[in-house]
């Protein structure tokens, strides 16, 4: 079994990324900047495939990645991930030591206090009730099994995209509606800096509207039932935006969804 770290990044000039990154396997790195060309070499020991490209977006980043993959098991990465020594071990024993799982999401622990990330103390299986608080720098799948579903990143959610972040959410939850065998594992392979956020400035208006459009894409004509549970959950964290203000927000995102997406009124 190999794995294929797959990396999302932008304006790099040379490879010193992968060093940075501390890259010990082979990876798919997409490197959106203002030119064209496609590089593959040897970097210590491990086969690099680097994609210079004149595309923007966060999620066609990882889709250009995830097409050009040929692993059997591939992990999506930011460029401020720092790999522990090891993890391309640890991410493969996992899967086969658990066959049934086609997607699994690993702890890193965020350098930034005030982005805290959300650390599993135990392995367990995800739902639709415990997937949204992972990002796709934590998710690691069967390559196979997650392009046989045809399931893609968004290219509406995210950086570069006309909604803010939740490409990452929105993939997690085809996942499993696909029926794909998801868990969340409790090793660690690594740190992220998660020094500064390239799309969140408050929770406003455009925030909860986006979030609007985001839980219409994913859940549906159950995306105002969705939406309630989350913010009787979140009243008190969000900020004082009061919640009657954030509802009609968010179903104004919901009903922008199903008019200018789906062409539904």
């Amino acid at each position: 079994m190999r794995l294929q770290v797959l990396v999302s990044t932008m304006h790099q000039t040379d490879h010193s990324l992968l060093e940075r990154m501390n890259i010990q396997s082979d990876a798919v790195v997409v490197n959106q900047c203002d030119e064209n060309c496609i590089e593959e070499f040897i970097y210590e020991g491990h086969k690099i495939k680097w994609y210079s490209l004149c595309d923007r977006g966060v999620g066609l980043s990882r889709n250009t990645a995830l097409m050009h993959a040929d692993a059997d098991v591939v992990l999506f990465a930011d460029d401020d991930v720092v790999y522990e020594d090891g993890y391309a071990d640890s991410v493969l024993d996992f899967f086969e030591k658990y066959p049934s799982a086609k997607v699994a999401t690993f702890n890193l622990q965020s350098l930034n206090s005030k982005r805290p990330e959300y650390l599993d103390t135990k392995t367990h299986k995800l739902s639709v009730w415990n997937c949204l608080r992972y990002g796709a720098f934590r998710i690691a799948v069967r390559r196979d099994a997650v392009v046989s579903a045809n399931i893609f990143f968004s290219l509406l959610f995210g950086g570069g995209a006309p909604f803010q972040a939740g490409e990452d959410n929105l993939f997690l939850t085809q996942c499993l509606q696909k029926g794909l065998c998801m868990y969340a594992v409790k090793i660690q392979i690594g740190t992220v800096k998660q020094e500064e956020s390239t799309w969140f400035s408050g929770y406003n208006e455009k925030y909860y509207h986006d979030r609007g459009v985001l839980f219409a894409a994913m859940y549906g004509k159950y995306s105002k039932l969705m939406i309630c549970l989350i913010e009787l959950k979140n009243c008190r964290r969000e900020g004082t935006v009061p919640f009657n203000q954030r509802l009609q927000n968010e179903f104004t995102g919901i009903r922008k969804f199903k008019k200018t997406i789906k062409g539904k009124e």
